[in-house]
This record gives structure tokens, sequence and C-alpha cells, in this order.
């Protein structure tokens, strides 16, 4: 279960220390936060509104504050070309050498994979290749052939050059401070990318509980190989019958693995987009109908606070209780716990609305 939210006390610091603010503030949103640079919140916003109309109080977010010293997630409740542009140049990052744009292709016929042309701008404009592995499970992405196929039916030829990184199998990359894994199985293409933006559609998981950005960049760049080994724990054996618990620790010591191999994170950054939020993953074909109506984008370099701030969104929205109920029976929330502890990222952050 949750932790009782804490009280956020709003404290005045000047403009050239503001970069947001998840404060709880006892006056009325005024005009003034329009002339707030849009990089920042004014300290009179109490709340944001969702791409669906509803307006949550950044004092609901369990994990949101107000201290500079935390990660910055970037929102904007725009769910569209313009919007994946305007979040990814909120980052002030800048990809060096190759890139990668990480992405699931979605599974046949009906998931709720990314629409290409709500992507394709921001790929274009970084001469991304997109980049995937297959599949550990037998279904229409477990051969590279088949996956390719795949890529081509959702539209993602379309707009790039695709590539499937353990066409040619699996290499192992070093797992550090974990608890299970002492290496992660990555495709052999892993290492012919300097940097990668990691694009996720956020959503449930009939596994993990949820997917966002840490199960992209774990079990998403994980070889079929890898896979198992991140489901097993190391271990072996049945991706379906193996331990709960070691499985969800298993996805951030592997994130932590592919974040410590690109510069330490410096080389690699994340947006989740918040719609379509079923309790099904994209690697099911027939996904439940989405209960939450759509939120928006957010974008950050630390993954384990981008996938909070997520959570954080979901607990506090209308016709929650599906998915919140399978984040909490499959112990979900476990990933972020111990993504934070071994060092990967943040579970607190600074929200900050870049929306008009």
């Amino acid at each position: 279960m949750r932790h009782k939210l804490p009280v956020l006390i709003a404290s005045f610091v000047t403009l050239s220390l503001l970069i947001g603010s998840c404060a709880r503030v006892d006056v009325t949103p005024t005009t003034e936060a329009t002339t707030v640079p849009p990089t920042t919140l004014s300290l009179s916003d109490q709340s944001i509104t969702t791409n669906g109309g509803a307006v949550i109080p950044l004092s609901s977010l369990e994990y949101c504050t107000n201290d500079v010293s935390s990660p910055v997630v970037y929102y904007i409740s725009d769910i569209s070309p313009e919007a994946m542009i305007k979040i990814y140049e909120a980052l002030e990052w800048s990809p060096s050498g190759t890139v990668a744009i990480k992405l699931s292709t979605g599974e046949p016929p009906s998931s709720n994979y990314l629409d290409p042309e709500l992507i394709k701008d921001l790929v274009q404009s970084l001469d991304g290749t997109i980049v995937e592995c297959n599949t550990a499970y037998e279904g229409s992405r477990d051969s590279t052939e088949m996956h390719m196929q795949v890529a081509e039916d959702h539209g993602y030829t379309a707009i790039a050059e695709v590539d499937i990184m353990d066409a040619e199998g699996s290499e192992s990359i070093p797992v550090t401070g974990g608890t299970h894994l002492t290496e992660n199985l990555v495709g052999t293409h892993f290492f012919d990318y300097d940097s990668f933006v990691v694009l996720s559609h956020f959503k449930g998981h009939q596994m993990a509980g949820f997917g966002g950005a840490i199960k992209n960049i774990s079990i998403g760049i994980a070889s079929a190989k890898g896979k198992e080994n991140i489901h097993t724990a190391g271990e072996g054996g049945s991706i379906f019958t193996a331990p709960q618990d070691p499985f969800l620790e298993s996805m951030a010591e592997a994130g932590k693995s592919v974040s410590d191999y690109l510069g330490e994170g410096e080389q690699i950054v994340y947006i989740n987009v918040m719609n379509h939020l079923s309790i099904d993953c994209d690697c099911n074909g027939y996904p439940a109908t989405a209960d939450i109506h759509d939120i928006g984008i957010l974008a950050s370099t630390d993954p384990v606070a981008l996938d909070q701030a997520c959570i954080d969104l979901v607990y506090v929205s209308d016709r929650n209780y599906k998915l919140v109920t399978r984040i909490e029976k499959l112990n979900g929330l476990l990933t972020l716990e111990h993504a934070a502890e071994i060092g990967l990222g943040s579970r607190s952050y600074v929200l900050v609305d870049i929306g008009e």
C-alpha cells in the first residue's frame, strides 16, 4: 500500500534558484504564472491540468518536492508531435554520435504502441534509428524477420530505419551493485549507438505491474536471452513461473547496467507518454480498455524520477482502480524502490510544467 501523502510546505526562494514548485500554496492561481519562463512553475501554481481535463493538485503527488537538488521531471498536457519536440528540448540535452530511439514496436493486432505520427518529427530531427529487441515469448516478434514485419505494419519503418538489436545475438555488460544479477545480456547492436532517447508508452503490465522508462531500458534493451535472465533473476528457467520480487529487482539492476554503460546516464534521456492507460502492456495484442483519461507527456534525465512521477499521477487520477490494483497486486512499486536503492535514480522529483 502507499504511504500517507506528506504535507508539502511552500518555501520562498529567489527566482534565480526557482526551477519548479510542487508545494501546497493557499492562494488562488493568478495570471502571474503566464509571465514566468516556461521552464518554471510559479510558487502560486497549485495544480496541473491533464490532457483529459482533470485538475491535479501538485501537493497530492507523493514524491513531488520543491527541493532544487532533486531531478527535474518536465510535464506537458498536450499529446502531439509539437509537444514531443517541446518536451525533448526542455531537457537541454544534446546527443553525441549515433542516436538510438528505443521504443516498443507493439504486439499485433491492436496494442497501444506509440503512434508513429506522434514521434516522427522528433525521431527525424535527431536522425535517429528506432531500436528494439526480440521477445522471449512466442509471438509475432520472437524472430527478427517477423519483428521487422511488425515494425513495418505498425508504421515505424516509414519514419526511420529500424534495427532489431539482437538480430545477431547477445553480448554481456556488467551489473554493479546488484542483488541478483552480475551481468545483463543486451543485443549486440546496442554497441553501435552512442546516445539513446527512450520513448515509452506508460501503462500497466501483466507481469511487472506497470511499464515505463525502467522497463524499456531493462527488458526492452535486453536480448531475448537477456529477457529470460532478467525474468528469472539470473537463475534460469521459465519466465512465467519465476519468483516475482527478484524479477522486479532484476529489472532495476539491468536498467542500471544500461545507464552505467552510457556514460553513467549522461548519454541517455527518457520520455514517457501517458495515454491509452490500459492495465495491459503493449506486448498484449488485445489490451483491456483504458479506464483513466489521457494525462500528458513527461520527460527527464532520471528514469526513476520519471516513472515515479507517472505512478504518482496514476494514483491521484479518477477511475484508477484497475490499474492501481494491478500495480499493487504484482508489487510493481518494488522496481522503483530497488532502483533508488542501487543508485539508478531518485524517487523524489521537481515537476516542471512547460505548457502554456
